[in-house]
């Protein structure tokens, strides 16, 4: 949706809509990822009726390190990471339409925790990076197939501290993520393939420049009455390098990670309020590279685990529910 790196060895973190677990090959303190990988799988290429609708999305993440720089405790066991965020979040459907597209527009404000345990021993929590989004849906006939396209953006409104702004869940510099979504959604099938890249601007306090991270997620489910079933799976990793800044004197943090995960989604629609509950278990989970340091040495190392996510949707507005009553329904 959200890995931190204290003195000089590699640890892991998680930031939303939001966080993530991923190596460190970001900046020396930031997260691999700046959305958590898996936070919006079920989600589909169709906008919903117009209306102002509302979701509130909370999720767990627990895992170690793996790779060559990992570091470890006195017994030889990993770092272990633990991390947990809430977001509250609106969608706005106009009703309004551009190139034949249905508009949406999104609004998240998250807020994370995370813990690593030792040697490392790093806490931090607080309110993460505002995410904003403009959307355009499109109906391809009856077919059954829908196409997304937008933009979003994480505002550099989080929690920041310590010298170069990243020693807690808020990162100092904005984030754009293209989507492209394509869905196949009938006789309760939804087939979705969700592909979104996060492009970063310098961080305003070190100049330093993270590359780009490509994410890609996978829903298969089918719903049957009013259960929905079926399983779902991602992928994120790097594909640009970063680029550095004389606050580091130009070194260059040239980790790369590949992580895959594979797991189910549940969800069941009471009416007015529709709950869904996912899990994944991380399967691959490969770094290398390592950040400048002694030669022939790596130090990457990238966080391995499951997740578990909980989301509730529902609408708060629809357009005709602000028409007044009709006067006879006033009168005997």
């Amino acid at each position: 949706m959200r890995m931190k790196k204290k003195a000089a060895i590699a640890v892991a973190a998680f930031v939303l809509p939001t966080i993530t677990t991923g190596a460190h090959a970001f900046e020396f303190g930031a997260a691999a990822a700046l959305q958590k990988p898996g936070v919006a799988l079920g989600a589909a290429a169709a906008a919903p009726p117009p209306g102002l609708y509302g979701f509130d999305q909370f999720f767990t993440y627990q895992g170690r390190l793996v790779g060559p720089g990992t570091p470890r405790d006195a017994d030889g066991s990993a770092s272990g990471t633990i991390s947990s965020a809430a977001a509250h979040g609106f969608v706005y459907v106009p009703g309004w339409t551009f190139l034949g597209a249905s508009y949406d527009a999104v609004a998240v404000v998250p807020f994370a925790t995370l813990s690593v345990g030792p040697p490392v021993n790093f806490n931090s929590s607080g309110m993460h990076n505002s995410y904003f989004a403009n959307e355009l849906s499109w109906k391809l006939g009856d077919s059954g197939f829908f196409i997304k396209a937008g933009l979003g953006l994480y505002a550099p409104t989080g929690t920041q501290q310590g010298a170069n702004g990243l020693a807690n869940v808020g990162n100092p510099w904005w984030t754009f993520q293209p989507e492209f979504v394509v869905s196949y959604l009938k006789d309760g099938w939804n087939l979705t393939a969700n592909v979104f890249d996060e492009i970063n601007t310098a961080n305003s306090i070190t100049d330093y420049r993270s590359g780009d991270v490509l994410h890609a997620e996978f829903t298969a489910t089918k719903t049957i009455g009013n259960w929905t079933i079926g399983p779902v799976a991602y992928y994120v990793g790097q594909i640009t390098g970063d680029r550095s800044s004389a606050f580091y004197h130009d070194t260059i943090f040239v980790n790369r990670y590949d992580v895959w995960a594979a797991g189910g989604l549940l969800g069941y629609n009471f009416g007015p309020v529709q709950v869904s509950l996912w899990g994944t278990q991380e399967l691959s989970a490969t770094a290398s590279g390592g950040t400048a340091g002694p030669p022939g040495i790596d130090t990457a190392a990238v966080a391995k685990g499951f997740s578990v996510f909980a989301q509730l949707n529902y609408r708060i507005w629809a357009p005709e529910e602000a028409s007044p009553p009709k006067l006879s329904l006033f009168h005997k």
